[in-house]
């Protein structure tokens, strides 16, 4: 399916709260809303479809939300919803359990009735929506978090909050089959992410905590690309592996964790070549800052990579981007954000 925006409806306030209140229980599962703020409501939802999961940005204006038995015997999708709150304060209440959640992640059931009240100000949420089988922990122990805060600052935490959002904005860009690939990702990473905040990591299947690791690799190297002794050795140090650990890690992913550093090197000299506010400095100053101390070294893998020199992409960039379009197509391919860990799942492919 893709991406699906379901945007404001036409209308006055009041109209476009009746669309947010029969879109939500008819796309999502039955529920009871309510507001004062009906005359001026506001509200957008787009929904990724991941496959076995879903989700979905939903931003509205203060609204109380009342999940009933009667709710849930009406329609359940028997699934575990996680939202990421990314503006506002809502509170959350279910299962004897209570949390006023601002910034952080929170986990529901469908199955059972809850309430959430965002008493004022705009909420905005990120939500994933997953079958309870599918995430691999008991019932019983996930019942513990339900309801409560849990926290995004750091650690696995940190690393699913961000890729969830960067799934809202990178999903449009995706086929079916790396969206579904990417909910496979997602529910790993949730994975093993609950299972931490259940005090017992090793409950995680082995191939969620591997995710999950990788991913907290791949930040370690965008966070430190401008290390000049950024290593292969220096990582497996930092996250206390083996050399040969780390590099079985990265079996599946379309590189191998040097190649991955390098690309991302000349990715991030790539760009600043092209940037105006960089036009008087030296080339070879931008290729030592990337990795890149040798001038021949790095003129041949900046021509590997994008098939020009580093000074005709320069000329080229500050001419107009119009017009490096037109004359560099190869580079032109380049352009945009270093490549994350891929989606696929199942066969390995070696760098």
């Amino acid at each position: 399916m893709g991406l699906l925006a379901l945007t404001d409806a036409a209308g006055a306030g009041e109209d476009r709260f009746d669309w947010f209140r029969e879109t939500v229980s008819s796309t999502v599962m039955p529920v009871m809303l309510s507001t004062r703020h009906a005359a001026d409501f506001r509200a957008s939802m787009t929904e990724v479809d991941l496959g076995v999961v879903r989700l979905s940005a939903v931003a509205c204006s203060p609204v109380v939300s009342r999940r009933t038995s009667t709710h849930v015997r009406r329609g359940d999708p028997e699934c575990l919803q996680l939202a990421l709150i990314t503006q506002g304060e809502v509170r959350i209440s279910q299962y004897g359990n209570e949390a006023v959640v601002a910034g952080g992640l929170v986990l529901t059931d469908t199955s059972r009735p809850s309430e959430g009240v965002c008493a004022e100000g705009q909420i905005e949420s990120v939500v994933m929506q997953m079958p309870r089988q599918s995430l691999g922990l008991t019932a019983d122990r996930l019942d513990r978090l339900l309801a409560r805060d849990l926290t995004t600052d750091v650690g696995s935490g940190a690393i699913l909050a961000d890729f969830l959002k960067t799934l809202l904005t990178r999903g449009p860009q995706c086929d079916p089959e790396e969206l579904r690939g990417a909910g496979a990702v997602a529910l790993d990473l949730t994975t093993a992410f609950l299972a931490r905040r259940l005090g017992d990591p090793r409950q995680a299947p082995a191939e969620a905590r591997a995710r999950e690791t990788l991913q907290r690799i791949y930040r370690f190297i965008e966070s430190n690309l401008g290390d000049p002794d950024l290593t292969p050795e220096v990582i497996a140090e930092w996250h206390n592996m083996s050399v040969r650990g780390l590099y079985r890690l990265f079996d599946d992913q379309p590189r191998t964790v040097a190649a991955h550093i390098r690309q991302s090197w000349l990715e991030h000299a790539h760009a600043d070549l092209a940037s105006g506010e960089r036009s008087a400095e030296p080339v070879q100053a931008i290729a030592a800052r990337w990795g890149f101390p040798r001038a021949t070294g790095f003129s041949r893998a900046f021509r590997e990579a994008y098939g020009i020199s580093p000074v005709e992409h320069r000329a080229l960039s500050l001419a107009g981007p119009r017009h490096a379009e037109d004359r560099n197509p190869a580079g032109h391919a380049h352009h945009g954000a270093p490549p994350g860990p891929t989606f696929s799942v199942g066969d390995s492919t070696t760098a």
